[in-house]
């Protein structure tokens, strides 16, 4: 197990810190923040946002692949939210999203699922909406084989090993906010969601609905479509099919977009480290003769 307050974690970090992006700044109003947990139709969600104008949506995706990438930022603010000063004094503020989601005006997914209370806080006059699935053990089983097995994906991982921007996707989502949102005090997602996930997702609904008053929030699945949706936001009814995005299948393209998103990077450090190999063997080599 790793100790993300560690030591060696911030060694690890300080090893493949990155130079940090610029910062962003909002200047247009939060309006829509989606706070059900992922596999809960959130690109669903976040396409039909779009078509009603919530342009730019933030998914939890995006924070994965964007150019320029604000994953270290996020694991920053993640250690601020768990591991933040033993005075107590660890409130996250609209400018510390701001900095990193800019002028998004609705978010779903990860970041908006992992600090829901946050942002409720920070966002008073946004409305809340509360995806989530009919069945809580389809969502489950949803879960389970998709984001719970995030880090036994081992392709990735070495890829992490060798891509500074990969390795901060992983240690953004796959050490932090996800271990986080599910409880795994021993770092391992999978264990974390198969043990954690059922009574997590009751709770963090439970939470949301004592947070969000009910003139401000809305409770919706995909299956609901378009009118609840558009009522509660005061949008006119698109004349076209609810978006249904981000099956297993849509997963797994994902996931194989990030890997070569980041390949490009993991090839040139491999092809330093030959370069830094070939250089010690010639040295040893000429050194012996």
């Amino acid at each position: 197990m790793l100790n993300l307050n560690g030591w060696f974690c911030h060694f690890l970090e300080y090893i493949y810190a990155l130079p940090e992006p610029p910062r962003r700044h909002r200047t247009q109003p939060m309006q829509v923040i989606c706070v059900g947990l992922p596999r809960c139709g959130t690109e669903s969600l976040q396409q039909a946002l779009i078509k009603l104008g919530y342009d730019p949506t933030c998914h939890g995706w995006d924070i994965a692949l964007e150019d320029p990438n604000y994953c270290q930022q996020w694991v920053r603010l993640s250690r601020k939210k768990w591991f933040g000063p033993l005075d107590g004094n660890n409130n996250i503020t609209a400018d510390d999203f701001d900095a990193l989601i800019g002028n998004a005006v609705a978010v779903t997914d990860t970041a908006s699922s992992v600090f829901a209370a946050e942002m409720i806080a920070a966002y008073p006059d946004a409305k809340v909406i509360l995806n989530q699935r009919k069945d809580i053990d389809e969502w489950h089983h949803s879960i389970t084989n998709t984001i719970a097995r995030a880090d036994s994906h081992w392709p990735l991982f070495i890829l992490a090993c060798l891509s500074r921007e990969l390795f901060w996707a992983w240690q953004s989502h796959v050490r932090f906010m996800y271990p986080g949102l599910f409880r795994a005090l021993d770092g391992n997602i999978k264990t974390g969601i198969a043990r954690n996930g059922k009574w997590v997702y009751r709770e963090h609904y439970n939470m949301v609905r004592g947070l969000v008053p009910e003139h401000r929030r809305l409770e919706w699945t995909v299956e609901d479509g378009w009118e609840p949706l558009c009522r509660f936001l005061d949008k006119p009814v698109p004349d076209e099919p609810f978006p249904h995005a981000n099956a297993a299948a849509g997963w797994a393209g994902k996931e194989e977009r990030e890997f070569k998103r980041f390949a490009g990077d993991a090839l040139k450090t491999l092809g330093f480290l030959g370069a830094v190999a070939t250089g010690i063997g010639a040295a040893v080599y000429y050194y012996r003769k």
